[in-house]
């Protein structure tokens, strides 16, 4: 049987961010599937500069100077497929989780990626966000994905609600968007190994 690597990565370095434990259960839910071993990449742990690089990442033919730019990129080629954490900042994506995807150039092409998000309407605007950003680093975004209202993420944020409620109430949409995203993860990797 094949197995497949799934990255997820936390796109919030805030104090108190939702995001990682958001990116505990999604990674918890992706590893129930005997075909895939998903890890988290917590952004907390790989601080970048924001991006700087002399030529775009898509043409560099040298390892990055900075280690924790290196060891972010080798992770990301290590994946088959990809979830994106994101809060809503001011209508799109965090700065942090856009600073990162820049750094990445060809380890990004030709893999799928999922998106839970978050905000006061959901995080639906970061994700249109993130959909133009990875379609434009050639990679397929599926359709599926997460959206986590302030009425719900709020209450667990400040300690009024249980998480796993939550998680309960949002797991329909994630097993909806796992297992799209696991059919393209298929898809794909089967396209990149025989082309």
């Amino acid at each position: 049987m094949n197995t497949y690597t799934i990255k997820v990565i936390t796109g919030s370095v805030r104090e108190g961010r939702f995001a990682h434990k958001a990116a505990q259960w999604i990674t918890h839910e992706l590893n129930k599937n005997e075909s895939v071993t998903a890890e988290v990449i917590d952004l907390l742990e790989y601080e970048m500069p924001f991006f700087n690089a002399p030529i775009s990442p898509m043409m560099k033919s040298e390892p990055y100077t900075n280690e924790n730019v290196e060891r972010f990129t080798e992770k990301i080629g290590e994946a088959d497929a990809f979830v994106m954490i994101s809060p809503e900042y001011n209508a799109s994506t965090s700065a942090v989780l856009k600073n990162a995807i820049d750094w990445v150039g060809k380890e990004w092409n030709n893999k799928p990626v999922a998106f839970v998000s978050y905000g006061a309407v959901g995080g639906a605007r970061a994700i249109s966000h993130l959909r133009h950003i990875t379609n434009n680093l050639q990679m397929t975004p599926v359709s599926k994905a997460v959206t986590i209202p302030g009425a719900q993420f709020f209450p667990v944020l400040f300690g009024q609600a249980d998480i796993n409620e939550l998680f309960v109430d949002i797991q329909k949409p994630a097993d909806e968007m796992i297992q799209q995203l696991l059919w393209y993860t298929k898809v794909l990797k089967t396209a990149r190994d025989t082309i």
